[in-house]
């Protein structure tokens, strides 16, 4: 319990340093670049290739881009909060002998939700910002054949971390059934 409450002061401080980097000064980023027309130039036997992605320092973000790299940090933090508060209470639900009740299982559920949520969300905002920026610094220009294109990557681990905290739920709430079944049998 004392190592998920040291945990999620270190993770938050972590997390607002950078938020409040995004907005006062250089920041660098891996940009996603959705264009074939920049070559990898000096390659060997023949190959050929394109740039997917840029590391690119910006001097100072656009306040647009910036919040909303801010609001994906913060949504990540919030998964990770939730996952580190789940921990929490989990291991003073045990250490107090009170592991399946009804409240185990809303807590479980709910935050299985919002690991879920917060996280496809968060990579959303984060990719798309990313994707705006490589816009604004010209490093996907593309042709008139190439179209629009979106350049994301997306993480599913989360997600499913999420997907599978709700069935622990319901694995807590058989768990209490069979507890309040059994209770009177001894």
């Amino acid at each position: 319990m004392v190592a998920s409450a040291v945990a999620a002061v270190a993770t938050t401080a972590g997390t607002v340093a950078g938020t409040a980097g995004y907005f006062t000064g250089p920041t660098t980023l891996e940009l996603p670049i959705a264009t074939d027309s920049l070559t990898a130039s000096g390659l060997e036997a023949g190959v050929t290739g394109h740039y997917t992605a840029l590391q690119a320092t910006l001097q100072a973000l656009p306040p647009g881009e910036a919040a909303l790299l801010s609001w994906a940090a913060a949504l990540n933090q919030l998964g990770i909060l939730t996952v580190l508060a789940l921990l929490f209470l989990l291991g003073y639900r045990l250490r107090s002998s009170i592991l399946f009740t009804a409240a185990s299982v809303r807590i479980i559920g709910a935050c299985g939700a919002v690991l879920a949520a917060a996280s496809i969300i968060g990579q959303i905002l984060d990719q798309v910002a990313r994707c705006r920026l490589a816009e604004l610094i010209g490093a996907s220009r593309r042709s008139a054949e190439e179209g629009l294109i979106f350049v994301g990557h997306f993480d599913l681990a989360a997600l499913m971390a999420g997907l599978v905290l709700v069935l622990v739920a319901g694995v807590f709430e058989y768990g209490r059934r069979l507890q309040k079944d059994t209770e009177g049998l001894v």
